[in-house]
């Protein structure tokens, strides 16, 4: 009898470790992406909200397909502004997960071959920034990308940069880079690091007697027992880069266009709400393609 009572409380523990993250993204990721679907099928209205709704309660199937509203996905096709914004923002993404792969795998493998007693300080040092608010980071380099900033008053010391010099990193893509790099750097390290550390140190002892160079060992051993962590690090920092607003609307100039801007321009400038989920919704399937692509890489690792 206890036997089977706890053979049915095991299996339902099991049921409950299984349902709550079906729940979870039932709530929070497929009831909120069914809600801007509706939205982006429906027509623009001047009221409040600014759409008219496509389903009113519990209406025939016929109906229901016969009012949906296809034509917000059509204006995406014809207007190259969104589709610029879209190349624009994969290109920025692609760009800075590059970058922060090539700063953060250094960062990542000098604190897995570290000495074990100063590891968690490490790990710390990386996760300090976020003890201060992200929008607070971003503001502060505008204090020092500004023209008459730090980094500015920096290089003209050093005399890198003429004093009446017209050159500016404000409001550049150069500053948006700069400032995506600095605020997605430990989504990056932090992954490697995971991966980098489990790796065994006997292996790199075994090429180094082997007669085997250091960068040698580096690319048939440490790199690719590290795919793992930078396939993990590249989209745990790719994805929210595409869809990013707060950087590039904040350090970025008018010419540096990315879609989550145009999505914000859509929602609270235009009050265009049908069109504006017209673009988040083919936002999220293109970043879905990258997605399936971690999980497949996942699967085999």
């Amino acid at each position: 009898m206890a036997d089977s009572i706890a053979a049915s409380r095991s299996g339902s523990a099991k049921w409950l470790v299984v349902i709550i993250p079906y729940l979870w993204m039932i709530l929070f990721f497929l009831t909120p992406f069914l809600i801007i679907l509706k939205i982006s099928l429906s027509d623009t209205a001047i009221a409040m909200p600014p759409y008219r709704p496509v389903l009113e309660g519990f209406a025939v199937i016929g109906d229901f397909i016969s009012q949906l509203d296809f034509d917000n996905y059509v204006f995406l096709t014809e207007d190259s502004l969104y589709f610029n914004s879209y190349v624009s923002s994969l290109r920025i993404a692609l760009i800075s997960t590059f970058l922060l792969l090539l700063i953060g795998y250094p960062m990542a493998l000098a604190m897995a071959r570290a000495s074990v007693s100063i590891r968690p300080t490490l790990v710390m040092l990386v996760i300090l920034p976020f003890w201060t608010s992200f929008l607070i980071r971003v503001y502060a380099w505008i204090g020092i990308l500004k023209p008459e900033g730090l980094l500015t008053v920096l290089l003209q010391s050093l005399g890198l940069m003429d004093e009446g010099s017209q050159v500016q990193i404000f409001r550049t893509e150069i500053a948006v880079f700069i400032g995506i790099v600095y605020s997605y750097l430990p989504f990056m390290v932090l992954p490697l690091y995971s991966a980098l550390e489990k790796m065994d140190g006997t292996l790199l002892e075994a090429a180094s007697d082997l007669g085997c160079p250091p960068w040698k060992a580096f690319w048939k051993i440490t790199f690719p027992l590290s795919i793992p962590g930078v396939i993990a690090g590249s989209m745990i920092c790719f994805i929210p880069i595409t869809g990013e607003f707060v950087i590039p609307d904040l350090l970025g100039g008018a010419n540096t266009l990315m879609i989550g801007k145009t999505l914000w321009t859509e929602f609270f400038g235009n009050r265009d709400w049908p069109l504006a989920s017209a673009v988040a919704v083919l936002l999220l399937l293109i970043l879905v393609v990258p997605i399936a692509i971690f999980q497949n890489q996942q699967q085999k690792a």
